[in-house]
Protein backbone atom coordinates (compact mmCIF):
# COMPACT_ATOMS: atom_id res chain seq x y z
CA UNK A 1 0.00 0.00 0.00
CA UNK A 2 1.29 3.43 -0.96
CA UNK A 3 0.05 6.57 0.76
CA UNK A 4 0.30 9.92 -0.98
CA UNK A 5 -0.11 13.26 0.79
CA UNK A 6 -0.40 16.47 -1.24
CA UNK A 7 0.27 19.97 -0.04
CA UNK A 8 0.86 23.44 -1.47
CA UNK A 9 -2.52 24.33 -2.90
CA UNK A 10 -4.24 27.64 -2.30
CA UNK A 11 -5.54 30.85 -3.80
CA UNK A 12 -3.36 32.71 -6.28
CA UNK A 13 -3.90 35.57 -8.70
CA UNK A 14 -3.74 35.03 -12.45
CA UNK A 15 -0.12 35.01 -13.58
CA UNK A 16 1.08 33.78 -10.21
CA UNK A 17 2.86 30.59 -9.20
CA UNK A 18 2.35 27.69 -6.84
CA UNK A 19 4.33 24.54 -6.09
CA UNK A 20 2.49 21.40 -5.15
CA UNK A 21 4.21 18.62 -3.21
CA UNK A 22 3.33 14.94 -2.98
CA UNK A 23 4.98 12.96 -0.20
CA UNK A 24 4.94 9.19 -0.66
CA UNK A 25 5.08 6.57 2.07
CA UNK A 26 7.60 4.44 0.17
CA UNK A 27 10.80 4.98 -1.74
CA UNK A 28 9.55 6.61 -4.91
CA UNK A 29 12.40 5.14 -6.89
CA UNK A 30 10.41 1.89 -6.74
CA UNK A 31 7.40 3.45 -8.39
CA UNK A 32 6.86 2.95 -12.10
CA UNK A 33 5.26 6.37 -12.44
CA UNK A 34 4.15 9.42 -10.49
CA UNK A 35 2.00 12.21 -11.75
CA UNK A 36 -0.59 14.88 -11.19
CA UNK A 37 -4.22 14.94 -12.29
CA UNK A 38 -6.81 17.63 -11.78
CA UNK A 39 -10.57 17.83 -11.69
CA UNK A 40 -12.53 21.01 -12.11
CA UNK A 41 -16.21 21.28 -11.10
CA UNK A 42 -18.43 19.54 -13.62
CA UNK A 43 -15.48 18.13 -15.55
CA UNK A 44 -13.72 14.79 -15.72
CA UNK A 45 -10.41 14.19 -14.04
CA UNK A 46 -7.56 14.85 -16.47
CA UNK A 47 -3.86 14.18 -16.58
CA UNK A 48 -1.73 17.27 -15.97
CA UNK A 49 1.79 15.85 -15.85
CA UNK A 50 3.46 12.50 -15.33
CA UNK A 51 6.96 11.21 -14.75
CA UNK A 52 7.71 7.62 -15.64
CA UNK A 53 10.68 5.32 -15.14
CA UNK A 54 13.74 6.63 -16.90
CA UNK A 55 12.63 10.22 -16.13
CA UNK A 56 10.37 10.43 -19.15
CA UNK A 57 7.81 13.20 -18.65
CA UNK A 58 4.45 13.95 -20.25
CA UNK A 59 2.35 17.09 -20.02
CA UNK A 60 -1.14 18.09 -21.01
CA UNK A 61 -1.03 20.51 -23.94
CA UNK A 62 -2.77 23.14 -21.83
CA UNK A 63 0.11 23.30 -19.30
CA UNK A 64 3.17 22.76 -21.50
CA UNK A 65 5.72 25.50 -20.93
CA UNK A 66 4.05 26.59 -17.69
CA UNK A 67 4.11 23.54 -15.40
CA UNK A 68 7.08 21.36 -14.49
CA UNK A 69 7.00 17.99 -12.75
CA UNK A 70 10.00 16.86 -10.75
CA UNK A 71 10.92 14.60 -7.86
CA UNK A 72 13.41 14.33 -5.03
CA UNK A 73 14.15 10.67 -4.40
CA UNK A 74 15.93 11.48 -1.13
CA UNK A 75 12.70 12.99 0.23
CA UNK A 76 10.31 10.54 -1.48
CA UNK A 77 8.49 13.57 -2.81
CA UNK A 78 7.24 14.67 -6.20
CA UNK A 79 6.54 18.27 -7.12
CA UNK A 80 4.49 20.23 -9.59
CA UNK A 81 5.76 23.74 -10.20
CA UNK A 82 2.97 25.81 -11.71
CA UNK A 83 3.80 29.18 -13.27
CA UNK A 84 1.74 31.70 -15.22
CA UNK A 85 -1.42 30.33 -13.67
CA UNK A 86 -4.74 30.98 -15.36
CA UNK A 87 -8.30 30.91 -14.03
CA UNK A 88 -8.89 27.75 -16.06
CA UNK A 89 -6.24 25.99 -13.96
CA UNK A 90 -8.63 26.13 -11.02
CA UNK A 91 -9.29 22.57 -9.86
CA UNK A 92 -8.58 19.97 -7.23
CA UNK A 93 -5.16 18.53 -7.97
CA UNK A 94 -4.47 14.89 -7.17
CA UNK A 95 -1.18 13.09 -6.87
CA UNK A 96 -1.11 9.68 -8.59
CA UNK A 97 1.34 6.80 -8.40
CA UNK A 98 1.69 3.46 -10.14
CA UNK A 99 3.50 0.47 -8.71
CA UNK A 100 3.37 -2.86 -10.53
CA UNK A 101 -0.34 -3.40 -11.29
CA UNK A 102 -1.68 -1.04 -8.63
CA UNK A 103 -2.37 2.66 -8.69
CA UNK A 104 -2.75 5.06 -5.80
CA UNK A 105 -4.28 8.50 -5.28
CA UNK A 106 -3.77 11.29 -2.81
CA UNK A 107 -6.65 13.11 -1.15
CA UNK A 108 -6.34 16.15 -3.40
CA UNK A 109 -5.44 19.79 -2.87
CA UNK A 110 -7.47 22.77 -4.08
CA UNK A 111 -5.91 25.29 -6.42
CA UNK A 112 -7.92 28.43 -7.11
CA UNK A 113 -6.73 31.05 -9.59
CA UNK A 114 -8.72 34.23 -9.22
CA UNK A 115 -8.29 37.96 -8.88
Amino acid sequence: QVQLVESGGGLVQPGGSLRLSCAASITIFRLYAMGWYRQAPGKERELVAAMRSGSRTDYADSVKGRFTISRDNSKNTAYLQMNSLKPEDTAVYYCHAVQLSSEYWGQGTQVTVSS
